[in-house]
């Protein structure tokens, strides 16, 4: 279907009749005996509705349909994470993604797969165990007592209390100096999507240099440093991290994080914390927007969506809060729950072409502590450059000598020079 779907993107259906067919003739379709039993129900539970608010679903019989027409997702590969056991992604390149069956990229303009350092991801999450971020999360994504957010609501926590409180600390991070790290967490859409999924975010100046030198320290900077060198980027700031965990979902929304930023921008997200034997996690869109090839999150391996880099999470059930009645003995079961973590690092080349439209990206979300960064030219903070000078840990703090113009240019510019 997909190499079909190239040449026409679209399906036809052809209607043979079995007989002459006279003028005038009106020509039906029988919904079948299921359609007038969902008919007459309405009628009998609604009587006073009218005939448009009736909606009955027809099926057809198993089997009617060829396999891959249903399983488009599954049925293909990616070639680039296709046997990653004897072809590894060297650290720090960024591959188009490609179908495995025919070598088409699926996107090459915003779908890559970036090779991240051997041993990245487990370091990152003994980062982020640390910091107290998977804690809160076991606690967020199971419902506890004093961590149950409605949907869309937000708060702040200090999760370094957290993990003081349990036995996985490490005596490499000093307690008094991670009480200063403050995070919000926000729980999207619960009711829309029937979706357990939280966001976990720096609040504060000092948790979001804490994450990033943590990344730093893990070997993002060889991530970065490979999207750069591979669209001939001056310059990359990370201006945003944010953690993604969940352990329910009916269905989410088909979205792109970022567009419009002339192809400079780039949300390159990677796993911490995934269930094992579970089917694929992520749905990327193709470019022709025909198709949707569901992936894996894998350790050490990124996904690299850029500007119109539509992706949706897949349904999936490692646990449901809301679908037990728990006893008060059921709570170390709901404690031991699985859980699946992410992180997505938002990272571009902010300039005079785009700082308009990034304002206007995020700084519409509620909370967004990170939209102040759009102000102006210079960034703030640049973590890599073409010259190399420049890291997580050891930002640039935005020389004009990265820009075409010697000037600062705030937001507010740009936006009347468009």
């Amino acid at each position: 279907p997909i190499d079909v779907m190239e040449k026409s993107g679209k399906l036809a259906f052809e209607y043979v009749a079995l007989r002459n067919i006279e003028p005038d003739e009106e020509i039906l379709i029988d919904y079948g005996p299921l359609w007038n039993d969902a008919w007459y129900e309405f009628q009998e539970t609604h009587s006073y509705a009218r005939s448009g608010y009736f909606r009955h679903s027809i099926g057809v019989p198993d089997g009617f349909y060829p396999f891959n027409w249903l399983n488009v997702s599954d049925k293909y590969e990616i070639a680039e994470i296709q046997d990653l056991k004897n072809n590894p992604l060297e650290p720090g390149v960024a591959l188009p993604m490609t179908w495995a069956h025919n070598g088409k990229a699926l996107s090459p303009k915003y779908g890559y797969v970036v090779g991240l350092e051997p041993g990245f991801s487990d370091r990152f999450l003994d980062h982020s165990e640390e910091a107290g971020v998977i804690e809160l999360y076991r606690k967020l994504l199971t419902e506890q007592e004093g961590f149950r957010l409605k949907s869309d609501e937000f708060t702040t926590y200090t999760p370094s209390v957290l993990r003081a409180n349990t036995n996985t600390s490490k005596a490499s991070i000093e307690i008094d100096e991670m009480e200063l790290l403050e995070f919000y967490a926000h729980k999207y859409k619960a009711e829309q999507y029937k979706f357990n999924m939280h966001f976990v975010l720096a609040w504060n100046e000092a948790a979001r240099k804490s994450v990033n030198e943590a990344l730093g320290d893990a070997g993002f900077d060889l991530a970065i440093k490979g999207i750069g060198e591979r669209f001939g980027y001056d310059n990359i700031t990370c201006f945003h991290g944010s953690y993604m965990g969940m352990t329910h979902c009916d269905k989410a929304k088909t979205h792109s994080d970022i567009y419009a930023t002339n192809d400079k921008s780039w949300n390159i997200i990677f796993p911490l914390i995934t269930v094992e034997d579970a089917d694929p996690e992520l749905n990327i869109m193709a470019e022709d927007m025909n198709t949707h090839i569901g992936v894996h999150y894998l350790k050490d391996v990124a996904y690299a969506l850029g500007d119109f880099g539509f992706h949706q999470t897949r349904p999936s059930n490692h646990f449901d809060p809301g679908a037990e009645n728990e006893t008060a003995g059921d709570r170390e079961k709901r404690a031991a729950a699985a859980i699946r973590v992410v992180f997505g690092a938002y990272c571009s080349q902010v300039d005079e072409t785009n700082i308009a439209m990034l304002r206007h990206i995020y700084d519409g979300d509620d909370p967004a502590p990170f939209a102040d960064q759009f102000t102006e030219l210079p960034m703030k903070e640049v973590h890599w450059t073409k010259k190399g000078n420049a890291s997580l840990r050891h930002p640039e703090g935005g020389s004009v000598d990265y820009y075409s113009s010697e000037q600062k240019i705030t937001a507010l510019d740009c936006e009347r020079e468009e």
